[in-house]
């Protein structure tokens, strides 16, 4: 994990406010840049995924953590 990549911790948060949030954050990041976020919600790893083709966003990595899961999300054009 890059140092610069920043962690957007959205444990604790269900469906649908991980995306949404997640959404609101990559809108102020230049296109091209990466963040990391992590969650709790079991739906995740369906919206998250889901969100990034619908958003033109690119899914760069998913990793299981413990309780949850971390995705590492490129900003699209």
């Amino acid at each position: 994990m890059s140092a610069t990549t920043d962690i957007y911790d959205l444990r604790g948060l269900n469906c649908p406010l991980p995306v949404l949030k997640a959404k609101r954050r990559l809108a102020d990041l230049a296109p091209g840049s990466q963040l990391w976020l992590e969650t709790t919600d079991p739906l995740a790893v369906i919206d998250i995924p889901a969100f990034c083709q619908d958003a033109g966003h690119r899914l760069v990595e998913t990793t299981a953590v413990a309780g949850g899961h971390r995705f590492l999300i490129e900003r699209g054009s």
